[in-house]
């Protein structure tokens, strides 16, 4: 069953990416995502036109990744909750939903009466699940946060990754960074909460909140520090002691290699011949894991010297055959069409609108040996008509509705 999701119906009031990118991953897995947008300015993350100093799109195209990741194969129904003529609408789709997913804060969603309590008396079955910034509990419950702000800094990745003395604080790699994270991590939530229904019969209430998976990421270091009673010191990335084979080194073409090879007295005799330097091996000053710690400046010289006389093309045929870990830096357009990806179905086609192919990066879960079979992201209010109908609104009906604004 590579659809395990198949016949769960999920309930989605969410905007951006942290919270839809869940209803994503849960769409690739077979679960039919209803999308509530605002009857008038849709999802606000529609309005994005450029990220990261990046155009969204493409000139004259309806495909637009930022939208299309983290709302691929959804339904959109526009509604205006704030008219009292929605609410009949919203507790027939609550009725018949599995799961209400939404990432609004508290105060709006007690005022719109989308909150645990409301929703429950609408559905006691139904899986509640809210993803916030800072949790639905303390003093921050009703502060809003983006992953920059909540994940990335608060987090503790901005100072992991922000070498000592820097000038400034390292910015995070790639838009949605931790929203794209934080959304597979309430995928598994809602999985598991399912789950626990079908066993138990009780349904759960879920709060997943960009700090703590920021703080979940980070968790090697925060309970290091916590441990130690105090933050860990920064630590040059090259210094004495350090095993030469855990670096990163430039080619003579400007491209980076990743060396991550823990065990150095295993790695390193072989590492010496696919580098043409056997020399190395039996050089007193490396023949031991002891030696070559003690004298890993110069280990670390002397590679970086050997690294640099090659291109990264040249270095991926020397290193043919070793065990020892290692990788390419590679950049977003390399990862889009990495082969590994590509063989394991990680990298998939889409549709869009305009009927033109366009690929788009799967969730990271595979079933069953079958990659998931994408499709688009749904226009503003795309099925609008279509959810009426099926929750058996009739022509008339569904024209009143749209004349009180209430949908679109």
């Amino acid at each position: 069953m590579h659809r395990p999701m198949e016949g769960v119906r999920v309930l989605e009031v969410a905007q951006f990416t942290f919270v839809p990118a869940a209803g994503a991953v849960l769409a690739d897995w077979g679960a039919d995502i209803v999308k509530v947008e605002h009857a008038e300015r849709g999802d606000a993350q529609r309005g994005l036109s450029r990220i990261l100093g990046q155009a969204g799109g493409r000139e004259g195209s309806s495909f637009y990744p930022i939208m299309e990741g983290p709302n691929r194969g959804k339904r959109s129904i526009g509604i205006d909750l704030e008219k009292p003529e929605s609410r009949p609408l919203l507790e027939k789709l609550v009725r018949a939903s599995d799961v209400f997913l939404t990432n609004y804060l508290p105060a709006a969603r007690e005022k719109l009466r989308i909150d645990l309590a409301s929703i429950r008396q609408i559905n006691p079955d139904i899986i509640y699940v809210s993803g916030t910034g800072f949790g639905g509990e303390g003093p921050d419950a009703e502060k809003g946060g983006y992953d920059s702000t909540a994940f990335w800094a608060r987090g503790g990745s901005a100072d992991g990754c922000t070498p000592p003395n820097a000038a400034a604080v390292t910015a995070m790699p790639a838009g949605a960074y931790g929203d794209s994270i934080g959304g597979m991590t309430i995928a598994g939530g809602i999985a598991a909460a399912l789950y626990g229904r079908k066993v138990s019969g009780e349904p759960s209430a879920l709060d997943i909140s960009l700090l703590a998976v920021g703080a979940w990421a980070n968790q090697f270091t925060v309970n290091l520090a916590l441990l130690n009673g105090g933050p860990l010191p920064k630590v040059e990335r090259r210094s004495e002691g350090r095993n030469p084979l855990t670096l990163t080194y430039r080619t003579s073409d400007d491209r980076w290699i990743q060396f991550s090879m823990l065990q150095p007295g295993r790695y390193w005799p072989e590492f010496c011949r696919h580098i043409g330097r056997d020399d190395l091996i039996t050089d007193e000053r490396f023949a031991t894991v002891e030696s070559l710690l003690a004298n890993s400046l110069k280990a670390i010289e002397i590679v970086t010297e050997v690294i640099a006389g090659r291109t990264l093309a040249e270095w991926f045929d020397a290193f043919t055959g070793m065990q020892g870990q290692w990788a390419a830096v590679q950049n977003s357009w390399e990862l889009g069409n990495d082969e590994a990806l590509l063989a394991n179905g990680r990298i998939v086609e889409v549709i869009d609108a305009d009927g033109i192919a366009r690929k788009l990066v799967a969730n990271p879960v595979k079933f069953d040996e079958v990659p998931p079979a994408l499709t688009r992201a749904p226009q503003f209010a795309e099925h609008t008509d279509e959810i009426l109908t099926e929750l058996g609104y009739d022509e008339a009906q569904a024209l009143d509705l749209k004349i009180a604004g209430a949908v679109t």
